[in-house]
């Protein structure tokens, strides 16, 4: 369906009108349902707010919280109620003593309540052009049963479509779950989830169930609730995000790695480097991001399991010129905690690093982090798919960190099997040589060009990072324990004799 024209009614909340192309069709009604605590009210003053700075009339009436408890919660959020009118409608209803009970109500054979009729009436008086109903559960409970309530809903409904205003109705699913009669006679329909996993805070979810008139990005979609109010992180799609961009390759800056990969990695593509714990991955991932630092453009480095001190003083104690920032010729290092961030969000500030800073280079530290950072594990490899594409399509070069189990890997293999997914490969491991554990870089894979096929030895020290020349000399450097060749014929390097060191 074709993205409607007409002028939206933007909630407040910039990713949730990135989901709806740009906000909620006017003069039409809403209804936001989710179990409590799910952030309904929170959502429903944000688009009150975004009303009150467009100059619009806005109206909250509830029916299940008191303006002082409404005024404290927005409080909580750095924000004021004013603007708004807010009217409350439980202070007529029943008291303790019972003596009132059901007299919101007229007799049954009148159409509405006494309660609709006060709606009709403050909604007359104000005139508002955004209105909230908190809630329907409260609606339902008066009304004892399905028919009258729903008779009154369409009332509410035929009441408004003659009016220029945004109606947004809250229901906690109080009754039998998500009430469809409720979803049916609705304009749209957005759902709010949230579910605690066994350790880390709780995921949160918005999804539009229903949206008449307008197409919207459909599926589920991160978001948090924080001080300051909602943020959604819309779901990523590659496709629908690029940018212009000239083929070229991006130097590390130490000759013999550049020349492992065929002169450098080529922009716009992903490295995977994995090998065992302590073998160099996060080491030459930061050659590359202090490279583009020094060539004037802007890194972004995200570290899981790392924390930020320990990789800045580490990499000055390599001799890296790591200057902090987000601006060009700087790196960004931030540290992110795998227990208190979704993917979603996670992948929001890999866009705004590429969006906003304009960052050239991202190094992801490490995918074992990452996978942890996944609720629901089985969706890495698409939405690791995703973001590596969406990276592709801006020119940015992407590096992966994957750590093997074992200080002594015997076996190659990255978490949620990235290595298909990366365009380049780079295998680091452990090898014993003269009484000594050095280390070995070779690479294993490069889709978009010519690479050398040699195993070097990788050395570290104050004055960077050093690669010995192909180690000819060994057979079996990957097996951990190298045969050396002591005699190399024409039919190859290692067909001579051999002894084991």
């Amino acid at each position: 369906m074709p993205v409607s024209s007409e002028v939206r009614s933007a909630t407040g909340i910039p990713g949730l009108d990135d989901i709806l192309h740009g906000g909620l069709l006017p003069r039409r009604l809403y209804l936001v349902d989710g179990n409590p605590g799910a952030g309904k009210t929170t959502l429903a003053m944000q688009y009150l707010l975004e009303g009150v700075k467009r100059g619009e009339r806005c109206m909250y009436i509830t029916l299940s919280e008191t303006p002082d408890e409404l005024r404290a919660g927005a409080a909580s959020h750095g924000w004021t109620l004013d603007g708004i009118e807010v009217v409350e409608l439980s202070e007529h209803g029943a008291d303790l003593s019972g003596e009132d009970e059901l007299t919101m109500f007229l007799p049954s054979e009148v159409e509405l309540s006494e309660t609709t009729r006060r709606v009709l009436e403050h909604v007359q008086r104000v005139d508002p052009e955004r209105l909230v109903f908190d809630s329907l559960s409260e609606m339902r409970l008066l009304a004892q049963s399905s028919l009258r309530y729903r008779r009154q809903i369409l009332a509410l409904k035929q009441f408004f479509a003659g009016r220029r205003c945004t109606v947004m109705m809250l229901d906690d699913r109080t009754g039998d779950g998500a009430d469809l009669q409720l979803q049916s006679i609705a304009h749209g329909v957005i759902s709010l989830e949230h579910r605690a996993p066994s350790y880390g805070r709780a995921l949160r979810q918005a999804r539009v169930v229903k949206f008449r008139g307008s197409d919207f990005r459909s599926g589920f979609h991160h978001m948090a609730l924080t001080r300051g109010g909602i943020e959604v992180y819309p779901r990523l799609a590659a496709a629908e995000h690029g940018a212009a961009y000239s083929q070229s390759q991006i130097a590390s800056g130490v000759a013999a790695l550049d020349r492992m990969l065929g002169g450098g990695v080529d922009m716009g593509t992903s490295t995977l480097l994995i090998g065992p714990a302590g073998s160099g991955k996060s080491t030459v991932a930061l050659q590359y991001a202090t490279a583009a630092a020094q060539r004037g453009e802007h890194a972004q480095v995200f570290t899981f399991d790392e924390s930020k001190a320990t990789m800045v003083s580490r990499t000055m104690g390599l001799g890296m010129a790591l200057k902090e920032g987000t601006g060009p010729g700087q790196v960004s290092v931030r540290q992110v905690d795998p227990a208190e961030i979704s993917p979603g969000q996670f992948a929001h500030m890999v866009r705004e690093a590429v969006e906003v800073n304009h960052a050239k280079v991202i190094v992801i530290d490490s995918l074992n982090g990452y996978m942890n950072a996944m609720v629901d594990g089985q969706y890495l490899t698409a939405q690791l798919h995703e973001l590596l594409a969406y990276l592709g399509n801006h020119g940015v070069s992407s590096f992966l960190i994957a750590a093997q189990t074992g200080m002594i890997a015997t076996q190659m293999g990255s978490p949620g099997d990235a290595s298909y997914l990366a365009d380049s490969v780079i295998y680091l491991r452990y090898f014993e040589h003269a009484g000594q554990v050095k280390k070995a870089v070779s690479v294993l894979k490069k889709r978009s060009g010519s690479h050398e096929h040699t195993i070097r030895e990788l050395r570290m020290d104050a004055r960077g990072l050093h690669l010995s020349d192909p180690l000819v000399q060994f057979r079996g450097t990957l097996s951990g324990v190298p045969v050396e060749v002591t005699s190399i014929d024409e039919n190859g390097p290692g067909a001579g004799q051999a002894r084991r060191l």
